[in-house]
């Protein structure tokens, strides 16, 4: 039972908190005792009124300054910070379709949201002396898939470079910064996907499941990661257990990347 309230009397924000790995977070957080800010760009109808939350588009720096000002108000400083936000939206046909807009919207959703808010979250933090933020980055920095989310891959690459460098210049005063970098994760919006490419094929959801873990060069749990699993990671090294661990990424996958 000593684990069950571990994050006990801890302030924690999680971007993107409303779906899939962030969604996923927050509720484990909350199990183990945490006061958790959750941000996504619209609240959820499921939410109840004692769910700390705010409305905010963290790809602008404006909604980036609505989050900061909700975490002084509402949890009154932060203990861990946990970056999920971020995702693709871009066209296949690789390098050629993406043009400047859709490069800089890469960078708006997946770099510059963390870059921004732990600018204005770090400060605090150092003063306390203690603290511990997760970037939570992808396996398309190392494997990225160039039909369609370069950009997105690329995006993830500069998040966990900065990632590793903010670490060695915070971690000497007290902040552990660490990298998830999950591969596939069986979110609501994988799920739908699965089904649009069964229903495109004229086949059914496990078919399509395994074409999509083909084109990733196979899955070799034979599975997609749930968010829970990528949740119970996070849990972990966010805690006073894996206090020792800072500057390095953990990749949750399944065994997707073919290499160390």
């Amino acid at each position: 039972m000593s684990d069950i309230l571990e994050l006990a009397g801890l302030r924690a924000l999680v971007t993107g908190g409303t779906k899939g790995i962030g969604q996923a977070v927050v509720a484990r957080f909350r199990e183990a005792g945490a006061r958790v800010l959750a941000t996504a760009r619209k609240r959820p109808d499921c939410l109840t009124p004692e769910d700390l939350f705010v409305a905010a588009d963290v790809a602008s720096a404006e909604g980036c300054a609505v989050v900061t000002n909700a975490v002084w108000q509402q949890l009154g400083g932060v203990d861990i910070i946990v970056h999920v936000v971020g995702g693709s939206s871009a066209p296949g046909g690789g390098f050629a379709v993406l043009d400047d807009c859709e490069w800089q919207l890469a960078l708006d959703q997946n770099l510059f949201p963390a870059v921004r808010l732990d600018r204005a979250l770090l400060p605090k933090m150092l003063h306390q002396g203690s603290g511990v933020i997760v970037h939570i980055t992808s396996i398309q920095r190392q494997l990225p898939l160039p039909e369609s989310t370069i950009a997105y891959a690329a995006a993830k690459a500069a998040l966990s470079n900065y990632s590793k460098g903010l670490s060695k210049e915070v971690s000497p005063k007290g902040i552990r910064v660490v990298r998830v970098s999950p591969g596939w994760v069986e979110t609501e919006a994988a799920v739908r996907l699965v089904e649009r490419l069964a229903k495109a094929d004229g086949t059914d959801y496990e078919t399509a499941q395994r074409g999509l873990m083909g084109s990733l060069g196979g899955i070799p749990i034979g599975r997609p990661t749930k968010p829970r699993e990528v949740a119970d990671l996070v849990a972990f090294l966010v805690s006073s257990r894996a206090g020792a661990i800072t500057g390095t990424e953990y990749v949750i996958d399944g065994g997707t990347v073919p290499t160390a």
